[in-house]
């Protein structure tokens, strides 16, 4: 009788662990899907406030419970098989556009300290950071969105307002390297 009772426990034990295995797997994959997923940052467009190859945390959440704000850095789908990432300049209603190096939402200027260090270079090499453009007004259930290296980035100026249907979701953190771990901001 040992031997059933020995074999019935190892039978329980293997199911509990097969169990605990699925419910871990169906949790991964729901926490994916609706609530954070991981993202690479690919290219300069956003140096210097993320870097090429840094991973960071994009949360899903968020934006089914609010609508994007001016100066959130966002994962939006730009085409059918890439992810940007970008800073939201401006929200539905609004009127964007740069003159004289100058970004006016509204017909205000707006003070970009995040752009301090690529400002400087453009200094150095005799250009504006951000040519003229605009006005562009922004439609309803739309976002205008720039790279903070303006110089090398392909983003609202190019491809237009993006829709609130394409956005992912809201960078939340970097990761990796764990050298450079911090909020994205």
């Amino acid at each position: 009788m040992s031997e059933e009772v020995t074999s019935s426990r190892a039978k329980n034990e293997t199911w509990e662990w097969i169990k605990a295995l699925g419910i871990a797997i169906a949790l991964a994959f729901l926490i994916r899907t609706f609530l954070f997923a991981p993202f690479i940052v690919e290219g300069e467009s956003m140096e210097s406030t993320l870097h090429n190859n840094e991973k960071l945390v994009v949360n899903k959440a968020v934006y089914h419970l609010t609508q994007p704000k001016r100066g959130d850095i966002i994962v939006f789908h730009a085409e059918e098989s890439r992810d940007y990432i970008k800073r939201v300049i401006a929200v539905a209603g609004d009127t964007v556009e740069v003159r004289n190096d100058q970004l006016l939402v509204n017909g205000k200027p707006v003070d970009e300290p995040y752009l301090a260090k690529n400002r400087e270079e453009a200094a150095k090499l005799g250009v504006p950071l951000t040519n003229d453009f605009g006005p562009i007004q922004v439609g309803e259930g739309e976002i205008f969105v720039l790279g903070d290296n303006r110089l090398n980035s392909h983003d609202s100026r190019a491809i237009g307002p993006i829709s609130l249907d394409r956005v992912v979701g809201r960078a939340e953190f970097v990761f990796w390297p764990l050298s450079q771990i911090r909020l994205a901001r």
